[in-house]
């Protein structure tokens, strides 16, 4: 059960109404903000809009595919052991390509398989991140050669960005869907 009840337009203070509003209404799926990390941030309207403007353009924007999107997502929700993000983008990682046995392995902590260089590069310089808060000059380089100073500055930021929402999700713990399609991370 989530530490903190949902939010709704009367509990938010007047002055921030108008940005509770402009979130709801950018939903699209009836408004509702009842459920994972956007449940959390929305008791911040102003912030969680800023930060959903980011977001719109990781999503919709970034130079990176959405392959590679998926695998940084996953590889982040591996390393912050965010069971939310995880089920939320396994399934989508698989359907851009990511193969099961690397998505099966990331989330179990076993060896990995062998990989294409592009999901080389966000693994290793993600995994290697979330382990030692740093990244060395090697696992730099190759994400660097194979994305570009742009791509791996979309690519770090997108991690970043999955991070705060995985930070958020664990510290408030947010509760999975009843209907999970992936399993849970082991500890």
């Amino acid at each position: 059960m989530p530490r903190v009840p949902v939010v709704t337009r009367e509990k938010v203070p007047v002055k921030h109404q108008k940005a509770f509003d402009d979130i709801i209404a950018g939903r699209g799926r009836g408004g509702a903000v009842d459920s994972g990390p956007g449940s959390v941030m929305i008791n911040s309207p102003e912030m969680a809009k800023r930060a959903n403007q980011l977001s719109n353009y990781l999503r919709s924007d970034s130079t990176l595919s959405k392959k590679v999107q998926e695998l940084a997502m996953l590889t982040t929700a591996r390393g912050m052991d965010c069971q939310y993000i995880w089920n939320a983008h396994a399934a989508s990682a698989r359907k851009e390509g990511v193969s099961d046995a690397l998505v099966d392995a990331l989330r179990d902590k076993k060896p990995l398989p062998h990989m294409a260089v592009d999901e080389a590069a966000v693994v290793n310089y993600g995994l290697e991140f979330f382990k030692t808060h740093r990244v060395s000059q090697g696992n730099f380089q190759a994400a660097l050669d194979k994305f570009g100073a742009q791509g791996l500055a979309e690519l770090t930021t997108l991690m970043g960005y999955y991070a705060m929402l995985a930070f958020n999700a664990n510290s408030f713990q947010i509760d999975l869907p009843d209907q999970r399609t992936e399993k849970v991370l082991p500890a």
